[in-house]
């Protein structure tokens, strides 16, 4: 499994000192709670024309499927050879693209048949996936966001992500906000605002505390915040983690120095 490592965050990350950060700091306001399927490895979390997706992860238990947002149900899926680890996801025109872990290659499907159309291959680990009308944004675990050719997938360059000059690793699930890139970090409950022009973190979402541990229903080290799906035409921003049994939709709030 993706090992935990220490990742710079300044000083901006949780706590009292982040109140004194010169970068953003932002709570939450939980608008609605909804049911969310806990045996799902969350990895992948997006909506496409008012339709929320997602795909999980582990080996023989690795899926894309699209989801009920009110029930959590499992409307439609698409289960990976179980030699995959699946990872983040994201819809690309017609189409959905989604990443594995360490083998090297994703997966290119009908987004409305979930057919499989193509595949293509990169190198490294593939973790966090978005889009944009002009690019596809890949994540690695590092602290570089790659962009992608939404046609060919092609890697075109990379984003180095700092925060006050220093880099910030361990970017996970991406999903793209107004212009913004956020990403989880991983291990933390913290998603990362960040400037897909300059890869400066621009903000910082502090979740501590949206679902805390004892109420995440499992005992597993892996059960932590990963899934960001922002719905833009309602402009709603819905949260979850890995093997959580709910899913919410927050509303952020600037925390005053």
């Amino acid at each position: 499994m993706k090992k935990f490592a220490s990742v710079v965050l300044g000083v901006a990350l949780l706590g009292a000192t982040a109140a004194q950060a010169a970068i953003p700091v932002y709570g939450f306001v939980v608008k609605n709670t909804y049911p969310h399927d806990p045996s799902a490895f969350t990895q992948g979390l997006f909506f496409r024309d008012g339709q929320l997706y997602e795909s999980t992860g582990q080996k023989g238990q690795s899926t894309l499927r699209k989801v009920d947002l009110k029930t959590g149900k499992v409307q439609q899926k698409k289960a990976l050879a179980d030699e995959y680890f699946g990872e983040g996801s994201t819809a690309v025109g017609d189409s959905i693209v989604t990443l594995t872990w360490q083998s090297n290659v994703g997966f290119v499907y009908d987004a409305k048949t979930f057919a499989l159309k193509s595949r293509f291959n990169y190198k490294g680990e593939g973790w966090g996936l978005a889009s944009d009308a002009k690019h596809v944004y890949m994540s690695d675990g590092s602290n570089e966001i790659r962009v992608l050719d939404p046609k060919t997938l092609e890697e075109q360059r990379r984003i180095p992500v700092t925060a006050e000059g220093k880099p910030v690793g361990q970017l996970n699930e991406l999903e793209v906000v107004d212009g913004e890139i956020y990403a989880n970090v991983w291990g933390y409950d913290v998603i990362a605002r960040i400037d897909p022009d300059s890869g400066k973190v621009v903000g910082w979402i502090n979740l501590a505390g949206l679902l805390p541990p004892e109420q995440r229903g499992t005992s597993s080290v892996d059960a932590v915040l990963n899934g960001i799906a922002w719905d833009g035409r309602q402009k709603k921003l819905y949260v979850t983690g890995k093997l959580w049994p709910k899913l919410f939709e927050i509303e952020l709030v600037k925390i005053q120095k």
